[in-house]
């Protein structure tokens, strides 16, 4: 006795072990951005631990810095001040200049804009615009711009950035568009804008904390891509005119160019590796470059960035490392991440990663818990906490891959809570094993009706039911108009939650839900009398139920719903069915096959709820019938009457006219008269009110062809070969 308990005990263990798995497992696919905010800030974390590493040395920030603006006066300074400071580093010999700054206005200090102001006539006509355009002529230089990525009254698409590459997107699937759209652009003046080589947006998008953690290499407008300021600077260095994106199916996969690629994420986002708290990178002040005041060997052949860390210039970013991190020293951490080809990335597996790291982590957790001494039990939890942590800390910085954080710890946490309260809730899950079976399956009724007979409900016998699936139409379509996994399921549970309620009202039993599909039967557990009327009546409650539905989803501006009922009676096993340590109460057999074929065939006839000719048999209640077609499925051998259920009671005058008409072309059809059918089946197909779109094409096709290919030994079958 003793061992068939703790044989109960552990199965008990392992029921929860899966539960706890799937669990997890639902969540991390579906979780809420208040997780993915713990998940970040964890990580960031791991970059104060790791602290600053070496950059490649190839990168220098020209800093507009507190020092500058004091002795040059307040930003923006004249033009002519930025052309010496261009010139004074193209003397020594830069390999490029990139500038974090957007020049979107002229430059009013000219001498030839001020007198023209004041309408002063004069022979000095000199252009602190044009000088400074004379210098980026004269220069390595890729300007900044930057992309509007939200609609505002005040959107700039007078004109568009160069594009002096070309961006071949490889595989990319024309229907979803991955790369972030930009609604419109803050562009350079033309004169200055148009005497770079080229230039790059400088856009960074934080996430929904407000810390950037990626950067967008590329973005979309006007049906264009545009690269960044950091992606242009190499590029240009390089010298390579063709820059590949190249897709997955789950997005963008990566950007190459040259002999080097760069892994994004499915938006064309690269993760940043940041090198460290601000100031990893040289800073050089501007006023020093234009006094001279620094030694050549800093500046040559490398890449330089123009930008600013004064607090008053509102450059400052929100990283890993804090609140105050300047702008352009993210575009030095992305250039350097290139360069050096050491890149933080989400591949394609991750996500199967996760899950198996979150799921093989359960299972040792439990195994080791539910075996050790219970004082032992604090030690080993610790030990979990710090080998993980260990272990994703290495997979971040030396193999470059962002594993999920949050999860693998949470999953030690619950492992750990499930296994140390196991044995209290064993006791209560034991005694109420039906209850807890039955309960999201059945009505309160049927429930009474199994805890009276526990003995003999779970066993498996042999039982006539009737079964029913459901399925809604085009469901991959509706999930991609959904901006959310959340929404997506809020929306198929406003859908599910009815429908189900109508199944047990009727006294029905769900089996399980398939995704959108729903799958449920009479019968069985308790014995439920007329049950095929009860399965047609919730089915045709569910179709009304639907048009409220619908009219709710259209006020909300939410996709419509359609679906398809398929309804078969005959004798089935039901019962207990599975492992000994995970199982379920179901129906096999092939009645349960023929009903999942009749709702697959309700979009061929267009259908709303087919049924067999057996359900049909065992019907005492009166309904509108239409006789769809006898057919051989694959799989069957003997042909099966296929009939649509339109509604409860009589037909009016119209309809039953339509059907009767319908009957005799059928009747036709079945005597080989195809010619005689052909002309009443087209009759009904060019009535504008006629109630089925499909079914007249169907017959007029199969007259047709019969006509010109007379039959042998016709019997009126039709075989659908395909499931």
């Amino acid at each position: 006795m003793k061992s068939f308990y703790k044989l109960k005990k552990y199965l008990i263990y392992f029921a929860i072990l899966i539960g706890s798995i799937i669990f997890l497992t639902s969540v991390y696919l579906f979780f809420p951005k208040s997780l993915e905010s713990i998940d970040n800030r964890l990580r960031d974390f791991m970059f104060i631990i790791r602290g600053e590493i070496p950059t490649s040395n190839n990168i220098v920030i020209v800093d507009i810095d507190e020092k500058s603006l004091k002795q040059l006066g307040q930003w923006p300074w004249s033009r002519d001040i930025l052309a010496k400071l261009l010139q004074t580093l193209t003397l020594n010999e830069v390999a490029a200049i990139g500038f974090d700054i957007v020049f979107a206005e002229e430059d009013r200090t000219s001498p030839k804009k001020l007198f023209e102001k004041y309408n002063i006539k004069t022979d000095n006509n000199i252009d602190f615009d044009e000088i400074f355009a004379n210098a980026i002529s004269s220069s390595p230089v890729i300007l900044g711009y930057q992309f509007q990525l939200l609609n505002s009254a005040f959107l700039q698409k007078d004109n568009t950035p160069s594009l002096p590459a070309i961006f071949i997107e490889k595989n990319r699937n024309l229907e979803m568009d991955y790369v972030f759209n930009a609604k419109g652009v803050i562009l350079n003046i033309p004169i200055i804008q148009n005497s770079a080589y080229s230039s790059g947006f400088f856009n960074s998008i934080p996430d929904d904390t407000g810390v950037i953690r990626s950067v967008p290499l590329i973005l979309r407008y006007e049906e264009q891509i545009y690269s960044s300021l950091a992606l242009e600077l190499l590029r240009a260095l390089y010298q390579e005119q063709k820059v590949l994106i190249n897709y997955d199916n789950l997005g963008v996969q990566n950007i190459s160019f040259s002999q080097l690629s760069i892994p994004t994420d499915r938006y064309g986002r690269l993760m940043v590796n940041f090198r460290g708290d601000r100031g990893t990178f040289p800073y050089l002040s501007v006023i020093d470059i234009l006094n001279n005041n620094f030694k050549k060997e800093e500046l040559k052949d490398k890449i330089i960035l123009i930008g600013t860390s004064a607090a008053g210039l509102l450059d400052l970013r929100a990283t890993p490392y804090g609140a105050a991190y300047p702008g352009v020293e993210v575009h030095a951490n992305v250039i350097d991440n290139i360069i050096t080809q050491d890149f933080l990335q989400k591949p394609y597996w991750i996500e199967g990663a996760d899950t198996l790291h979150m799921i093989l982590l359960l299972i040792l957790v439990f195994i080791v818990l539910i075996s050790s001494n219970i004082y032992l039990i604090p030690f080993f939890i610790l030990g979990f906490f710090l080998l993980d942590f260990w272990f994703l800390y290495e997979m971040l910085f030396s193999k470059g891959y962002i594993l999920n954080i949050f999860f693998p710890l949470f999953s030690i946490a619950i492992g750990s809570t499930i296994a140390v309260l196991i044995n209290y809730f064993f006791e209560i899950k034991q005694a109420n094993l039906i209850k807890n079976k039955f309960s999201s399956k059945v009505s309160s009724k049927v429930m009474e009706d199994l805890l009276k007979n526990e003995s003999k409900t779970l066993q498996s016998q042999a039982k006539e039911i009737t079964v029913f699936f459901s399925d809604i139409r085009s469901f991959t379509t509706i999930s991609e108009e959904m901006d959310s996994a959340n929404s997506l399921v809020t929306y198929l549970n406003n859908y599910m939650e009815p429908m189900s309620e109508i199944i047990m009202k009727n006294e029905g039993t769900i089996d399980k839900f398939i995704g959108d599909a729903i799958m449920a039967y009479w019968n069985a557990p308790s014995e439920v009398k007329n049950h095929a009327d009860k399965a047609v009546k919730a089915s045709l409650e569910q179709l009304k139920y639907l048009k409220i539905l619908n009219e709710r989803l259209k006020e909300n501006n939410l996709p419509l719903i359609e679906i398809g009922i398929g309804l078969n009676t005959g004798i089935a096993v039901v019962g207990e069915m599975g492992s000994k340590g995970r199982s379920d109460y179901t129906v096999i057999g092939d009645p349960i096959n023929l009903g999942s074929r009749l709702e697959s065939l309700c979009k061929y006839y267009d259908s709303k709820l087919n049924i067999s000719n057996f359900t049909k048999e065992k019907l005492k209640e009166e309904y509108i019938f239409r006789f769809l077609d006898l057919v051989k499925v694959k799989g069957k051998s003997k042909p099966v009457e296929i009939w649509q259920v339109i509604d409860f009671g009589k037909a009016n005058k119209t309809l039953q006219k339509e059907l009767e008409t319908y009957n005799l072309a059928i009747k036709l059809y079945k005597e080989e008269k195809f010619t005689e059918a052909l002309k009443i089946f087209e009759s009904l197909d060019n009535n504008e009110n006629k109630t089925n779109k499909n079914i007249y094409k169907i017959y007029i096709q199969r007259c047709e062809y019969y006509i010109k290919t007379p039959p042998k030994n016709f019997d009126g079958v039709f075989t659908h070969n395909e499931k």
